[in-house]
């Protein structure tokens, strides 16, 4: 269950300032790592003509006011109502509405912020709920969890794509009864006109989501043994992703006993070529791991070589990213991640552990069903990381 961080004493000292609530909620929410990981979610505030919103490169646990671009809210408002918007023109619109054109890059969910008529404005990837409806039948889950108060939109792209079809959406709607907004394979939106609130609702669709889950998907693992991966071994696969990847990694082992078991499973493979835990996890993580049978050259070769099929099956003037895998698994003997650095090592175990946890808890309701490989090219190949691709060519 999700600890309810808020502290009433400290939140009665800044209550005249709405973006310094607006910093404390966005830290208690970016501080649980169910809610949000590494960059994860977004959180913005209404105040006057313009939107404060969650800015590029900044982590929801550790922002401050200065992490939060100011955006004017009636600019973002008439690009809802446009029929097509490139990534790349929205982000220049919105870079020209900016109050201060030194503050970081709004979020790509700015647009969807400022539509919803509230003054605070919550966004989390939570666990919970996306494990629920990355399962086979995660749809009709959800809508049986939580009926007709919440507005359920079935996945798209993020950024513009994502707030057009919520506008649409909403055109005829009370927004007062509507309790928050799930974007099923991607996250969760709550709003309200008091920071608290706006918390206390996210909690509560997740700690709803949770409950479900520890009765309808509990998980009883025991520590199972393995056969130990040799360093021999180890130092082959660090060299040869390294030659993909066109700079050092080492393996790494999650030895917790949920990754022996998950590599343990007869239908591993299947299960993780069924998508991410949520869309942005694919820029971290690729769309599919590596899967060591005995043959470690072969079967990174073999990697790479399916890799190297989905880009071309769905590229069109893009550039290819290295086609080194991120995670693997070795069948029957261990889960590994293969990070360049101290912090990539950070954020690829903590994705793989909660992805994992996710996929172990959605085959129990019937099957892992996460995004299929075109959304997740989409995502992987977005327009603004290739436009800085095409830059350094």
């Amino acid at each position: 269950m999700i600890e309810n961080r808020f502290d009433e004493d400290f939140a009665e000292k800044i209550k005249d300032d709405p973006l310094a609530l607006r910093v404390y909620t966005s830290n208690i929410i970016g501080e649980d790592e169910n809610l949000v990981l590494h960059g994860g979610g977004n959180t913005s505030v209404k105040i006057g003509d313009y939107l404060y919103v969650k800015g590029s490169g900044w982590d929801l646990s550790s922002i401050k006011k200065e992490g939060f671009a100011a955006v004017r809210l009636d600019t973002l408002q008439e690009m809802a109502k446009l029929q097509s918007l490139k990534d790349s023109e929205m982000v220049k619109r919105q870079k020209e509405a900016m109050k201060d054109k030194n503050a970081p890059n709004p979020s790509i969910e700015a647009i969807l912020h400022a539509i919803i008529p509230f003054k605070f404005v919550d966004h989390t990837h939570a666990d919970a709920v996306v494990t629920i409806s990355n399962s086979v039948n995660g749809r009709n889950l959800i809508k049986e969890l939580y009926k007709d108060d919440f507005l359920i939109i079935d996945y798209v792209m993020p950024g513009f794509i994502l707030a057009k079809e919520i506008y649409e959406k909403t055109k005829n709607i009370d927004w007062n009864k509507i309790e928050g907004i799930i974007l099923l394979n991607h996250g969760v939106f709550t709003f309200d006109n008091d920071a608290k609130k706006s918390y206390e609702k996210m909690l509560n669709i997740v700690n709803k989501a949770e409950e479900f889950l520890q009765k309808e998907a509990s998980l009883q693992i025991e520590d199972i043994e393995t056969k130990p991966i040799s360093k021999e071994e180890m130092e082959l696969l660090g060299k040869e992703i390294s030659k993909l990847r066109g700079e050092r990694v080492e393996s790494v082992v999650l030895d917790s006993k949920e990754a022996k078991y998950f590599a343990s499973l007869k239908n591993v493979e299947e299960i993780v070529k069924n998508g991410v835990l949520t869309p942005e996890h694919v820029i971290r993580i690729k769309p599919f791991p590596l899967i060591i049978q005995n043959d470690i050259k072969q079967d990174i070769e073999n990697f790479a070589k399916e890799y190297e099929e989905y880009f071309k099956k769905f590229a069109k003037d893009e550039i290819m990213l290295d086609p080194a895998p991120r995670w693997g698994i070795y069948k029957n003997r261990a889960v590994l991640i293969f990070p360049k650095d101290e912090k990539e090592k950070k954020i690829l175990k903590d994705i793989i552990s909660h992805t994992i946890k996710a996929m172990l808890r959605a085959e129990k309701l019937g099957g892992w069903k996460s995004l299929n490989q075109k959304d997740l090219f989409d995502m992987e190949y977005w327009e603004l990381e290739q436009a800085k691709l095409k830059k350094r060519a």
